[in-house]
C-alpha cells in the first residue's frame, strides 16, 4: 500500500499569503493590475494570476507608467521606488511582508544613527529583499553571502550584522562567531537576529518529514531562494529526494518499492499546486490494478 502524505507545515509564509490575496481582492474590481516582479517565485502560481489579469513588471517599466495601481510584493522595495510612483502619480498597493517591513526600518535608524558604520546585510546579491535592505542605507550597505564575503570586511571598524529574512539560520550564526573572533579591540560589533522563524522553523521540522518517507517530491520554483535551502535539507535527510516545479516533472519510475511519499515545498509554493502532484501519482497509481494506494490531505 503507497501512502501519500503532504506536509502541513509547508506552503506559502504569511508575507505571500498577503501579497496573494491583495492582488486577488483588487483584480476582482479592476481588469488588470500591475505587479513589480513576480508576486511570487512560483512561475505556475504567477501564470495563474497572469490569467486573472496581474501583469509583471520591472523596474524600468515601472518608470514609464503613470496615473495606476502597482502592486509590490511581500520582499519590499527600496525608497527610491517609492519615490519613482509619485513622481508619475501611482497608487502603490503595498504587500510589504511585515517582518521585512520591519527589517527595512531598523536597517534605516542603524545607518541614520551611526553613518560611519559598516551596515553587513547576509543575503543573496541581487535579490529583491536584499536590493530593498540595501536601499535602507542609500546603497552603502555591505552584503556578504559566505564567509569568504565575510573575510573582506574592516575589522578596525564598527559592525551591524543584518540577515535577510529567510536565510539559514546555522550559517548566520557561523558568520556572527567568525566576526566576534576577528574583530578589533576597539571596534564594536553587534548582530541582530532578523531571520523569520516561520521560515527558519521550516527547516527542522521538513528534515523529520524527509526522514520518515521513502520517498521526497520537492515542489518549488527553481527560482525561489528559500526553496533552494529547504529542498537541500530534505535532500540531506533522504537521498531520494527529488526538486519538481509541476505534477509533469514527476518520473513514476522514482516510485517503484516506495511504500510512503512526501510531498513538501517552499514558503512560495501553494498547497493547491502539492495537491496537483499528489491527485497526479494517485491517478497513474489507480491504472495499476496490484497498487493500493491511499492519500493524506
Amino acid at each position: 500500500m503507497v501512502q501519500i502524505e503532504i506536509d502541513s507545515g509547508s506552503g506559502f509564509c504569511f508575507g505571500v499569503t498577503t501579497a496573494i490575496k491583495k492582488a486577488e481582492e483588487e483584480l476582482g474590481n479592476s481588469p488588470t493590475l500591475y505587479c513589480l516582479g513576480d508576486i511570487v517565485h512560483n512561475g505556475i502560481e504567477v501564470e495563474r494570476l497572469h490569467e486573472r489579469g496581474l501583469t509583471t513588471i520591472n523596474h524600468n517599466q515601472l518608470a514609464q507608467l503613470h496615473d495606476t495601481k502597482v502592486l509590490l510584493r511581500a520582499h519590499g522595495e527600496p525608497p527610491s521606488t517609492y519615490e519613482m510612483a509619485r513622481q508619475n502619480n501611482i497608487d502603490i498597493i503595498d504587500a510589504t511582508c511585515p517582518v521585512v517591513l520591519q527589517l527595512q526600518r531598523r536597517i534605516k535608524r542603524q545607518y541614520e544613527t551611526s553613518p560611519q558604520a559598516q551596515i553587513v546585510i547576509f543575503g543573496k546579491n541581487g535579490h529583491a529583499e536584499v536590493l530593498g535592505l540595501v536601499g535602507q542605507t542609500d546603497g552603502n550597505a555591505i552584503v556578504v553571502e559566505n564567509i569568504n564575503d565575510v573575510k573582506e570586511l574592516d575589522f578596525s571598524r564598527d559592525i551591524f550584522l543584518y540577515s535577510q529574512t529567510t536565510k539559514n539560520l546555522d550559517e548566520f550564526h557561523e558568520i556572527i562567531e567568525f566576526i566576534q573572533n576577528h574583530m578589533a579591540p576597539t571596534a564594536t560589533f553587534r548582530s541582530f537576529d532578523t531571520i523569520c522563524r516561520q521560515v527558519a522553523n521550516r527547516m527542522p521540522a521538513i528534515a523529520a518529514f524527509a526522514a520518515r518517507h521513502d520517498l521526497i517530491l520537492f515542489v518549488s520554483g527553481r527560482k525561489s531562494s528559500n526553496g533552494r535551502v529547504l529542498f537541500h535539507e530534505c535532500l540531506s535527510q533522504n537521498p531520494r529526494s527529488y526538486h519538481i516545479e509541476s505534477p509533469l516533472e514527476i518520473d513514476m519510475v522514482w516510485l517503484e518499492g516506495v511504500e510512503t511519499i512526501g510531498i513538501c515545498g517552499a514558503t512560495s509554493t501553494p498547497k493547491w499546486l502539492m495537491e496537483q502532484c499528489r491527485d497526479h501519482i494517485l491517478q497513474h497509481l489507480e491504472t495499476k490494478p496490484q497498487s493500493t494506494v491511499t492519500g493524506k490531505p
